[in-house]
């Protein structure tokens, strides 16, 4: 199916089944990172630990205290995404396409 589609389209993932390998799974929580509401998500998160950082003087330094980033998109059996199609992802979706359920749409 991954031959067919053409750049631009929207693809919809369905994760059918979690992989045990963790390159697998970094491979697919990279792809969902492309999805519009998860980047948005990603986006507003950042935005706030910045507005959140708290920065002190230590040793006539300046120091931050940071929080840990969100984690959004998570690899677990279920999840849907959408992500527009580009030639570039097309071996990131080849090796993982056997965990993933994909439709044009």
């Amino acid at each position: 199916m991954i031959d067919t589609l053409a750049a631009g389209d929207n693809l919809s993932c369905t994760i059918d089944r979690v992989p045990n390998n963790k390159g697998a799974q970094d491979t697919i929580v990279r792809l969902m990172r492309r999805d519009p509401d998860i980047k948005r998500a990603l986006n507003r998160a950042q935005n706030l630990r910045r507005r959140r950082m708290v920065s002190y003087i230590r040793g006539n330094r300046r120091w931050y205290q940071r929080e840990r980033s969100a984690k959004v998109a998570r690899c677990v059996q279920g999840a849907e995404f959408t992500m527009p199609f580009t030639h570039d992802i097309a071996p990131d979706l080849r090796s993982v396409e056997q965990y993933l359920k994909l439709s044009k749409g």
